[in-house]
Parts: C-alpha cells; sequence; structure tokens
C-alpha cells in the first residue's frame, strides 16, 4: 500500500489508483450488501415484530425512498463541504442508522431507522465515486473502476447467502450490527489515506429543484418497486407513476431556467457520458432483476434453500472478480466503442441463458453460466463507468456522479419492478397461481431483449471514444489530428 508516515498527498499515482477505490469500494460493498442482505431476513424480523412479512417490505421501500430523494443533493453538499469530509460523515450516517436498525423493536422504529441509513447511503455512491475520479488521474481510471465496479456485483450475489446464514446461526440483529466494524474501519481509513480534496467553487442550492426531483423520483421509485406485487391496487400505482413522471418534467423544466439547478442536465450533451448513463441503463435493469430473478428460480421453483441457491449464485463473484485483472487491456486493444458493442451482445446472450435452467440442470452446470455472466456483466460495468467520466471536467464531476448514481438507482428499481411485474402477468396469462420455470424463463428472455438496446448507444460513438482513460487510439480525423473529447462545453 503506503508506508505508515506517509501523507496521502505524497502517494504517487499509481499505489492511489489502488488504494482510494478499494477504501471507497469497502465502504459501497457494505451498503451494496446491506440492501440485499435484508431480503433474505424479512421472515425472522416479521417474527420477532409480530408484523406480516408483506409488511416488513417497508422497511426495504423506504430506504430505497431516501436513496431518491437525497442523491441529488449529494453532489450540491460535496463541492460545498468536500468530498472527503462528506464521504467519511455518510459512513457515520449509516453506521448509525444500522445500529438503529438493529435495535429496532416495532415496524416504525426499523422503518425510520432505514431511512436514515437510506439518507447515508445517498451520500456514501455518488460522494464516494467523486472522491475517487478527483483523486485519480484518468489514464488509471479504468483501474480504479474496477475497483468500484466490483461492490455493486458482489453485493446482490452475496446478499443472499450471508443474510441466509447470519438468519440460521446467528440472529437478525446482526445483518445490522456487521456494519459496525466495517464503518469503523472504514473512517480510519479515510482519514488516514485519502487526500484532502478542497470543497469546489460554492453555489446556491437550488431548493425548487431539490423539491421537485426529490419528489419525482421517490414517486417513480415507489411506483417500480409495488408494480406487480399486488400491495397496491393498479390505478394506484398508474397514478403515482404517473405523478412522478409529471414532476420530472417540472423539474426539467425548472433545471433549464436556472443557473445551478440541483441535478446537472446539460453534462447529458456529452456523448461518452449519455451513452454510459442512459444506454448502459438498459444493462444495468438486468444487474437489478438478475439476483431477484435467480432467487425465484431456484428457491421458488426449483426449492433449494436461500443459502444453497445463495452458494450456487456466489459463482457470480468468481467472475466479476477475473475481469478485474483482464479489463484494463481488452479496453486499450480495442478501445471503449468495440468492447461496449460486442460484449453488450455476449452479456445479453449470458442473460437469457438462466431461461434454459431446469430443476434436473447440474448445479456445475448453472454455476459455469453464471461465472462466464459474472465476468461479461462486470466488464461491461466497468467499461461504461469508466467511459462515463472519460469527458467530464473536474469541476463537473460531483455532479455528473450525482446524476449517474440517480440514474442508477432508478433503472436497478425499474429492473426489479419490471422482473416482478412480468412474472405476475405470466403466471395470471396461463391462470396459474403459483410460479413455474416457464414464468421465470418469459423475464429472463425479456431482460436479454432489453440488454440488447443498450447496443444502439454506443454504435453511435466515435472510434476514439474515452481514448484518454482507454489509451486506445481510435482512429485519427482525416486532417490526421487527434478528435478533442474536452468537455468544457458542459
Amino acid at each position: 500500500m503506503t508506508s505508515s508516515t506517509a501523507a496521502p498527498e505524497d502517494m504517487d499515482a499509481t499505489t492511489r489508483s489502488r488504494v482510494v477505490p478499494l477504501i471507497v469500494g469497502g465502504a459501497l460493498f457494505m451498503q451494496m450488501l446491506d440492501t440485499t442482505v435484508i431480503t433474505t431476513a424479512l421472515p425472522a424480523i416479521a417474527r420477532d415484530m409480530h408484523q406480516n412479512p408483506v409488511s416488513l417490505n417497508l422497511a426495504i421501500t423506504a430506504y430505497l425512498l431516501s436513496l431518491a430523494v437525497f442523491i441529488p443533493v449529494s453532489g450540491w453538499v460535496a463541492d460545498r463541504f468536500g468530498a472527503k469530509q462528506i464521504f467519511r460523515l455518510a459512513i457515520v450516517i449509516f453506521v448509525i442508522g444500522s445500529i438503529l436498525c438493529g435495535m429496532s423493536s416495532t415496524l416504525p422504529e426499523l422503518v425510520l431507522a432505514r431511512v436514515l441509513q437510506g439518507f447515508g447511503g445517498s451520500m456514501m455512491m455518488p460522494v464516494g465515486r467523486v472522491v475517487v475520479l478527483k483523486s485519480v488521474p484518468k489514464s488509471k481510471l479504468i483501474d480504479a473502476m474496477s475497483y468500484l465496479t466490483i461492490p455493486g456485483l458482489l453485493g446482490p450475489i452475496l446478499g443472499p447467502p450471508v443474510g441466509g446464514f447470519i438468519v440460521t446461526y446467528m440472529t437478525w440483529q446482526w445483518i445490522f450490527f456487521v456494519n459496525v466494524p466495517i464503518g469503523i474501519l472504514g473512517v480510519i481509513l479515510v482519514t488516514r489515506y485519502i487526500p484532502k480534496l478542497p470543497p469546489e467553487e460554492q453555489r446556491p442550492l437550488d431548493w425548487v429543484g431539490f423539491l421537485l426531483s426529490g419528489a419525482g423520483f421517490a414517486l417513480l421509485v415507489f411506483s417500480f418497486e409495488v408494480v406487480g406485487r399486488a400491495v397496491l391496487p393498479l390505478f394506484a400505482v398508474l397514478g403515482m407513476l404517473g405523478g412522478g413522471l409529471a414532476l420530472l418534467g417540472l423539474f426539467v423544466w425548472h433545471a433549464r431556467r436556472i443557473k445551478h439547478p440541483i441535478v446537472d442536465l446539460s453534462v447529458l450533451s456529452i456523448s461518452t457520458y449519455r451513452a454510459s448513463t442512459i444506454g448502459g441503463g438498459f444493462l444495468r435493469l438486468t444487474v437489478g432483476a438478475g439476483p431477484f430473478l435467480m432467487a425465484m428460480l431456484l428457491q421458488v421453483v426449483f426449492g433449494l434453500t436461500p443459502f444453497e441457491a445463495g452458494s450456487i449464485t456466489f459463482i457470480g463473484a468468481a467472475g466479476a472478480l477475473t475481469m478485474k485483472f483482464t479489463a484494463p487491456p481488452i479496453l486499450r486493444a480495442f478501445g471503449f466503442r468495440h468492447v461496449l458493442i460486442w460484449n453488450s451482445l455476449i452479456a445479453a446472450v449470458s442473460v437469457a441463458l438462466p431461461a434454459l435452467f431446469t430443476s434436473v440442470t447440474p448445479h456445475l452446470m448453472i454455476m459455469a453460466v453464471l461465472l462466464i455472466s459474472g465476468f461479461f456483466r462486470s466488464l461491461q460495468m466497468t467499461s461504461m463507468n469508466s467511459m462515463a467520466y472519460a469527458d467530464i471536467s473536474s469541476t463537473h464531476m460531483s455532479r455528473a456522479s450525482g446524476l449517474a448514481s440517480l440514474a442508477q438507482q432508478v433503472w436497478m428499481s425499474l429492473g426489479v419492478g419490471l422482473a416482478a411485474l412480468t412474472l405476475h402477468l405470466a403466471t395470471s396469462f396461463r391462470g396459474g397461481t403459483e410460479l413455474s420455470r416457464g414464468d421465470v424463463a418469459i423475464a429472463f428472455i425479456l431482460n436479454a431483449v432489453l440488454a440488447l438496446l443498450s447496443t444502439l448507444f454506443f454504435i453511435f460513438l466515435p472510434p476514439d471514444a474515452g481514448s484518454e482513460v482507454s489509451s486506445h487510439p481510435g482512429r485519427p480525423r482525416a486532417d490526421g489530428k487527434a478528435r478533442s473529447t474536452g468537455a468544457t462545453g458542459v
């Protein structure tokens, strides 16, 4: 790492590109693990609190709504008070929320504690990425993003088996208390190894934009969460969806009329950022839906226990980790455009393959498919996340990160919502009352089709898109000059 006496600012670029993302990635892994591990523990929590397990979904929804409301303001807070300080504070808030979750004895207490957790998480995701972007030179960004991509993929994979183990051999409170030592270590490492990042130019807080975007995204995410679960009537879900879209439409109108909107939509004018954030969202749908569908297939349809199912899906983590060592040379050799186009096709096929699984499919074959899928999806995520910031200027990093984090949260929530709706419609269409393998297969195939749509955004990228980050020269211009990729017009 570095010597115990060296200051963070004294680390060379290579060391910093490894140390800083590992620290931030550890905090993000804690958050991603926590968001998935609670699903396995819901029945145990419901028994202790004398609640219906369906009611306990409020604990999950409260967290997601808190993220949706507060992520838009994260960029402004990081610019005003400094990214390092806010990231460290976010870890502290998340840990305090975790302690309160573990101490909760009633559903209202748990929901309020999850809201606090979500507030900390809303700062941890985008601000943590800003810490990396401002600490690591663009030439080392692919390596850095590899470390940041893996936590987001490992969390949904490790959540079910870890949750199953804790609930089976310990008590459900430990799914929250386990965050305490991780968080304390994270605060120490942030203080010791992350360099000082001074505040940016001060800008006023856009309160109107904050209220419009927060309410709009909250309604959107909530409607995605409840669709297909028969929790609310269809007209209520559609009403919330329409209301959310209307509020976001008002926000877009408002953001274009003021100088400093809470969410800076102008970064979408940069082709590399737009392709990653919007086009890449179709693949992120599968990241949200994939673990959910595999849990339905293995546990509900095939009858495996949560721990047995988690022990199979865990292998996807190995594929994601392998990608860490191969992404930089692949992108240097072929560039972002070619990798994203061809790999999106491969990733889509790997997303569809679980539709062929049956109850007699050997577990080793299932694990082999998930291993390959984990690799290619991780390569795609690392490529998209790295390219997104290739042409963003340093002064706009926090705003771009906040919008990207918000978009990713919406995409992943939409993925789970669409998957749940697909299962519900498929079961209802055949007149069944219980989930079948065919129902889940349809959802997997739909997921693959949606993943293919991202290719349409990558096709129109120039050959040298993000070349400053990938070190791939691309195709030179006819006059022999390199294409300018600066984002000065943001």
